[in-house]
């Protein structure tokens, strides 16, 4: 748009607070708030910044919504902002991505580390390290014997699994302790999750003692090891907030920027005592790296949905008035602390926020390892299971920052054909093809992974170039492991974190895919068994001789009677009924 286009269009709007938004074709580009919407759109036709100028010039439209105050248009821009990411605004990413520890809703709870916690479950978290945390659980499994296997496996036991000869559980499933034993186990694991180190340091201390005095060495020295993740898991939350009496919950804010992207670190206090974390990633548009615009663009994105706490210590002054306000109108003191120990946890959530979880260097590695641009944030894993050419079905999964965003999975039934290239090819377009046509919800990846060797990748390469879609494909083959890239193949150290990333994808897109599989080769054997006379075992008999329910169907009665288990009555039932 032109300014006076842009002049044209302030006109036609009221003088009422609200939300505007600049729309590039279809895209969202750009969302604003506005005490008065005539002057701030009029505002664009003489841009700010270079970076708000190329937007408006690539904007072909203007769209608002009127609000009755300002809080309300306040909170509306943020809520489109998230909803519609545009690419000129600082937005906030989802944290779902960080790892949580439950403890499930069962008479004998199991704990794990998870991203995706049960419903009804205790959750602690979310923290930013998935190894220390995976380190702390084993190590409460070791002292407590809390178990980690799922409800399936633990009901109906008649003696205890190796987990219990490894001691890292106490076997509740065969009343090797009884459950009010495990019980106060699973209450001293609580007790250390709400801050309480030594509940479960004093115990690894004497343990590590006792293997010293054994001169057991090197178990002394695993233990040692032990202790140091266990003693540094709650760094120094442990340290009071000192704040007024009335401020009962208090959110403390650092951020940190790094190129394009910043992370804000929150560290959360209820009565003087830090009992949460978490980090968020913020995606800035270019030029956007004050570190004041970017908290002020946090808080209103953060706790439009959320409760807001009595008080938010930041490290650098929010720079904006309206949302300064806004925290004013409801309660919310907002300080920025010089000294003392308030200005000792802004300094803790500063080193949060610039320190880099290990899914981060997963996905930098991978990009390094294979030429692209940035980090490998999002990738999209495929592959495709049958049975012999039927029941042929793909799976087309998505993990963000190397955990599994399961909401983003897909499936799709094929052609049936015993063709794995043939198959890859058509589970492939169909993705690109929508993606292309706008059809599809999800956001572009950054790769694509196909299970598979370089028959299966040249089938995805050749479906994607069809397309029209320009997105990076490599493929990871099961026996040799083997990364698979159009420049040729990979042979990476076993141990390397961007090879284990891509496993990761390419094994959940094999279960997802399989499971799938299974699903539609039990609707296919449904029609069978609905015919009198014919279970599970007959089924399988006419399948493994007719191929097909549809093969099944074209038999004569004297071919199905040649099946054994098959005589005369349910021959002539299964060609009536099919």
């Amino acid at each position: 748009m032109d300014p006076s286009a842009v002049r044209a269009r302030a006109a036609d709007l009221p003088r009422d607070p609200g939300v505007y938004l600049f729309y590039e074709g279809e895209e969202v580009r750009y969302v604003g708030k506005a005490v008065d919407l005539r002057d701030r759109v009029r505002s664009y036709a003489d841009p700010r910044s270079d970076r708000i100028r190329r937007m408006v010039e690539r904007a072909d439209r203007i769209d608002v919504a009127v609000t009755d105050t300002e809080t309300q248009a306040l909170l509306l821009e943020a809520n489109l902002i998230k909803r519609h990411q545009p690419r000129y605004n600082v937005r906030l990413k989802d944290d779902k991505s960080y790892p949580l520890v439950q403890l499930t809703d069962h008479p004998i709870p199991r704990i794990e580390v998870t991203r995706d916690p049960d419903e009804g479950a205790t959750v602690f978290g979310p923290f930013t390290e998935k190894g220390s945390v995976e380190a702390v659980v084993k190590a409460i499994r070791a002292v407590y014997g809390l178990r980690g296997c799922s409800d399936h496996k633990y009901r109906g036991r008649d003696r205890p699994c190796l987990d219990y000869e490894m001691g890292l559980c106490s076997a509740p499933c065969t009343d090797e302790i009884d459950a009010t034993s495990y019980a106060e186990d699973v209450r001293a694991a609580v007790r250390f999750f709400e801050g309480e180190t030594g509940a479960l340091a004093d115990p690894l201390r004497r343990e590590m003692a006792a293997a010293a005095e054994a001169r057991s060495f090197e178990r002394a020295a695993n233990l040692r090891d032990r202790l140091d993740t266990v003693e540094s898991f709650h760094g120094s939350g442990g340290e009071a907030v000192a704040s007024p009496a009335d401020e009962r919950t208090v959110d403390v804010l650092g951020a940190a920027v790094e190129g394009d992207r910043a992370t804000v670190a929150r560290l959360h206090s209820e009565r003087g005592q830090l009992v949460d974390r978490s980090r968020h990633r913020l995606d800035a548009p270019e030029g956007e790296d004050r570190v004041e615009t970017l908290l002020a663009a946090f808080v209103p994105q953060y706790y439009a949905d959320r409760e807001l706490p009595d008080a938010i210590l930041c490290s650098e002054r929010l720079d904006d008035d309206e949302v300064l306000a806004w925290l004013d109108a409801e309660g919310v003191a907002v300080r920025v602390p010089g000294a003392g120990r308030e200005a000792k946890l802004v300094d803790l959530a500063l080193k949060n926020a610039r320190s880099r979880p290990g899914r981060d260097d997963e996905a930098a590695r991978l990009a390094e390892a294979l030429g692209l641009d940035g980090r490998v944030e999002r990738i999209e894993g495929f592959d495709v299971s049958h049975s012999g050419g039927r029941a042929v079905v793909g799976s087309d999964v998505c993990f963000v920052d190397g955990s599994a965003e399961k909401t983003a999975y897909r499936r799709k039934k094929l052609t049936e054909r015993n063709d794995d290239y043939a198959n890859m090819r058509e589970l492939v377009s169909w993705r690109a093809e929508r993606a292309v046509a706008g059809e599809d919800d999800r956001p572009d990846p950054d790769l694509l992974l196909i299970d598979g060797g370089e028959g299966q990748l040249a089938a995805a390469r050749d479906a994607l170039a069809e397309a029209g879609w320009d997105v990076p494909a490599v493929a990871l083959a099961k026996a040799e492991e083997r990364v698979i890239t159009p420049e040729g193949g990979h042979d990476w150290d076993d141990d390397a974190p961007h090879l284990h990333l891509l496993q990761r994808v390419r094994d959940e897109a094999h279960r997802f895919a399989v499971q799938y599989h299974g699903t539609v080769r039990d609707e296919v054997s449904t029609a069978l068994d609905e015919v009198p006379g014919v279970g599970p075992e007959t089924r399988r008999r006419l399948l493994r001789r007719f191929g097909s329910v549809e093969n099944v169907r074209a038999a004569s009665v004297a071919d199905l009677r040649d099946v054994a288990g098959v005589g005369e009555k349910t021959a002539e039932e299964l060609s009536r009924r099919l």
